[in-house]
Parts: C-alpha cells; sequence; structure tokens
C-alpha cells in the first residue's frame, strides 16, 4: 500500500532510534521510551509551497492536512480518515476575568469540552477526541481492527466513538469509580456486544493499563495507550498547538501566547503542541520564542509537580490520590521525563494545587457565567494566582487556559458544588 511520503521516520524521544515510517510498534526496544513520528518538512515545502498544505476553511482538525500523518487532502489517504468533526474549537474571551484585570494579562481559555456555533466539537466533549480521532485512522491504515486502551475515562469513551465510526473492535479498561456519564456509555455500547469490551478495575490508569497487559495484549490486541502506539495520538494533540498558533485572520500573522496553562495527567498534548511548535518554525510561521509551559496537576495525585520541585528527570510512581479533577488523577507516565524538559526549555512550571482550590473556583465559575467547564479546566483557572505571584504570568502577557472537557462528563460528582 502507498503510504504518505511526507512521512520520513519514527524516533524515539529517548535514545533517538530511527524506525521506519511504516513500522507498527508500541515503546522503543532500546529503552522503553515512545516514538513520535517526523514529518519530511522539506519535501513539504517543496510539494506544498507557502501554506498550500492548510485549509482554513475545514471546521475540524484536518486542516492542517499536510501537517498531519494523514492528509485529507490526497486520495490515497482519504479513505482512512476517521472523522467525527474534531477540533477547531474555540478560544473564549476571559480579558474581564478579575484577575487577568488585576494582573495586566490577556486570559483566554481554549475549550475543548461544549460545542460551539461556527467551531468545530469534539464529539465526546473531550480533548481526547483530537488523538483518537488519529489512532482511528491511523489503526485503519496499518489494517489493525482490535484496539485497546486504559483510561481514567475520557480516553476510553473517545476511542469507542471512533472504533466504532470506523468498524473496529476495542477494548477499554477503566476505574471502578469512573465518572458514570462516561462509564455508562462506554458499558451502553459493550453491553451484549462482540465488538466493544469494558474491563473495570480498582485503582487507576495504572491498573487499568495491567489488566489489559496481562489478559488482552497477549491474545493480539494492539495497545494505543498513552504514548504507547506510534506517535499516532501525539500528532492528534499536534492541532491543540497548531491551533493557538494559526492566525485569526486569512493571511494573519502566525503567533504563539506566552503563557500555556494545561491540565496534565500523562502528557501528550503537552508534546504534541510542542512538536507543533517545532515543525511551525522550520516551515518559518514562527520564530524561536515559546510559551512558558504550565503543567497544572491535583495535589493528591501530583507526580509531575513533585519531579519538577525536586529538581527530578523523570516521575517516580506515586500513590494515587482522590480528586474530583479525573482525568488528574494518573500517578506516573513513561512520558513525564519529556514533559519536564519541555517544561524547564520553556522557563515554565509544574504546579500541583489543592483539591479545595480546584473546586472553589470550579464553583464559582458556574455560578458567574454559567459555562461547562470541566474540573481540570478548574484546576488551570486555580493555578492564575500563584503564577502570578511567582512571576511566570506578566502583565500584558497573553494566556491560554485548557478546559479539556465538558462538565457534563462528571455532572453526578460534581452536582453538589453547582
Amino acid at each position: 500500500m502507498d503510504w504518505n511520503p511526507r512521512i520520513s521516520h519514527l524516533e524515539c524521544i529517548g535514545c533517538g532510534a530511527r524506525y521506519p515510517a511504516t513500522t507498527l510498534m508500541n515503546l522503543c526496544p532500546v529503552d522503553n521510551r515512545p516514538v513520535e513520528i517526523r514529518m519530511d518538512l522539506e519535501r513539504l515545502v517543496a510539494e506544498r509551497p507557502g501554506l498550500a498544505w492548510y485549509d482554513p476553511a475545514r471546521r475540524d482538525q484536518w486542516r492542517f492536512g499536510g501537517l498531519l500523518p494523514l492528509d485529507v487532502t490526497e486520495a490515497a489517504d482519504q479513505p482512512y480518515i476517521v472523522s467525527l468533526g474534531e477540533g477547531a474549537t474555540p478560544l473564549l474571551d476571559y480579558r474581564n476575568h478579575a484577575l487577568a484585570q488585576l494582573g495586566g494579562f490577556e486570559l483566554y481559555v481554549k475549550d475543548e469540552g461544549k460545542a460551539r456555533a461556527d467551531h468545530g466539537a469534539n464529539p465526546t466533549q473531550s480533548f481526547k477526541d483530537r488523538g483518537m480521532s488519529m489512532v482511528a485512522s491511523m489503526a485503519r491504515r496499518h489494517g489493525l481492527n482490535r484496539l485497546a486502551v486504559p483510561t481514567q475515562g475520557n480516553a476510553g469513551d473517545s476511542l469507542c466513538a471512533y472504533a466504532e465510526a470506523a468498524g473496529l473492535q476495542a477494548v477499554v479498561a477503566m476505574p471502578e469509580d469512573t465518572p458514570l456519564p462516561i462509564l455508562g456509555r462506554v458499558a451502553a455500547l459493550a453491553h451484549g456486544s462482540e465488538n466493544f469490551h469494558l474491563v473495570r478495575v480498582q485503582g487507576t490508569i495504572r491498573e487499568a493499563g495491567e489488566a489489559l497487559k496481562h489478559d488482552w495484549i497477549p491474545n493480539g490486541w494492539f495497545s494505543v495507550a498513552t504514548f504507547q502506539e506510534p506517535g499516532w495520538r501525539i500528532e492528534g494533540k499536534k492541532t491543540l498547538g497548531l491551533e493557538l498558533a494559526e492566525p485569526a485572520e486569512p493571511g494573519g500573522q502566525w503567533c504563539l501566547p506566552d503563557v500555556i496553562v494545561y491540565p496534565t495527567g500523562g502528557g501528550t498534548g503537552v508534546l504534541g503542541m510542542w512538536k507543533a511548535f517545532a515543525e511551525l518554525e522550520i516551515l518559518g510561521l514562527i520564530g524561536p520564542r515559546r510559551p512558558r509551559m504550565v503543567c497544572v496537576q491535583a495535589a493528591p495525585t501530583a507526580p509531575l509537580a513533585t519531579a519538577f520541585e525536586s529538581g527530578d528527570n523523570d516521575t517516580r510512581a506515586a500513590a494515587a490520590g482522590q480528586t474530583l479533577a479525573f482525568g488528574l488523577n494518573v500517578p506516573g507516565g513513561i512520558g513525564h521525563a519529556r514533559v519536564l524538559e519541555i517544561i524547564r526549555a520553556s522557563d515554565g512550571v509544574a504546579l500541583a494545587i489543592p483539591e479545595a482550590e480546584i473546586q472553589a473556583v470550579f464553583r464559582s465559575e458556574w455560578r458567574e457565567r454559567h459555562g461547562w467547564t470541566g474540573p481540570e479546566g478548574a484546576a488551570c483557572l486555580a493555578a492564575l494566582p500563584r503564577l502570578l505571584d511567582a512571576g511566570v504570568i506578566r502583565p500584558r502577557d497573553r494566556v491560554v487556559a485548557f478546559n479539556t472537557g465538558s462538565l457534563e462528563k462528571y455532572l453526578p460528582d460534581l452536582r453538589h458544588l453547582l
């Protein structure tokens, strides 16, 4: 089969080992680290000069066609692409936020949750749809039909949506205490189905991963766990960075915010955005300046923040706590070493936000704006006072905080705060 010639190769983010672009693999066998897709940007420039690779009229993530491993404009790629309208999400204007007014900076919220008119919409109301759209598409490209994912919830919900659209089979392992709207949707799909399977575990995504490794992966199911597919989810999350950089109006200048505040569990989005910025610089669309990357975690489970404060180069396996920011209840990750490198290279920071502060901001956001900010988004907003006090956010900065999912997905657990 013909593969996108603009994919150069796969490359380990640790040791730098290279593999052919068509290799179907999980972690690098040399050092057990994730791999990324490397695009041949010289070829892209030669074949698609200027911005011929980019179609801003599309209202989904595939408008960055030529910069993605599957190009929606290429006839050879089109049969494999599985899209449900993901990406192209709005940037909400929060400049009237009290802290932004006090600190003299511009604040915006990239909303990956609730759909809004004149924008794309993530079908399961979560940023996970970007990565899972790419996963389902690349799985079809490789001829795979059985995918497995451990999840804190949203990734499993998303994989099921895209697997169903693509005609693939999926097994999802998730904690017993996953928020009921998410757990219920996956359970309903799996009930009586030969194509979808739900495995419920005591613990977190860590125990979910172990269950799949023991019972499913050895029997021919391909793992698409965080960082364990060959760079596919990174490519989907890369579109977050591309959207932050693209001009608001046709013909405008590509530019980056000064600070990005991002709720970080595994960290795929951090690697994806950083990769997007590097590729845009190579294409000559932006310069070398990068946003200060702020990775926000919930204090009950904060391996990144702990490692950052200790000066460590990687996280250590941590005991999981209890947090309403369920997507942040990730006790460790194989990509965390690279996340820490990115934080430090950008003069950023990793923060652990106490549960009481997350809940207070969540409550105030609902009462003052009646928005559908999820708990992970509330954690990012709760981080702002600390960032201002520490000088990470400065006067006249342009700051983008992320809301990665809709309140609707957590409603039974959060109703008492509304």
